[in-house]
């Protein structure tokens, strides 16, 4: 079961970018394959939570391409050992130690690496 939010639903039937055909197939997506993932509106984009703690959110700034933003929450993590992600898909570009960023530019980019995406999503929500 999906558990989606209905603040995001309304959000996404009034999101005006030229990519949110894109926005709602990777959103429900995400939703699907990580059923335990909560949703709330952040930086004006929906965003899916862990436990309560930020972890994927998108980035709607730009109308050009569809950004999505993998975190460890709104603040740095402070563990014994330093965080170290390995990224099988290649689809992650690391912005800092704990933060990535997937980039994807068009309808048919994103349907074509769809799977490679989730893959990402699972390995990130679990490290």
């Amino acid at each position: 079961m999906i558990n989606r939010s209905g603040d995001v639903d309304t959000f996404m039937r009034s999101l005006d970018h030229p990519l949110d055909a894109v926005v709602q197939q990777l959103r429900l997506a995400i939703l699907q394959a990580e059923p335990k993932l909560t949703e709330h509106i952040k930086w004006n984009a929906p965003s899916f939570c862990r436990d309560g703690i930020d972890r994927i959110t998108f980035n709607l700034r730009a109308t050009d391409r569809v950004q999505i933003i993998f975190h460890r929450g709104a603040k740095s993590v402070v563990d014994a050992t330093p965080f170290h992600f390995e990224d099988v898909t290649g689809l992650l570009q690391m912005i800092s130690a704990e933060r990535g960023q997937v980039v994807f530019s068009d309808a048919l980019t994103a349907r074509a690496q769809q799977k490679a995406f989730l893959l990402l999503v699972h390995a990130w929500i679990r490290a």
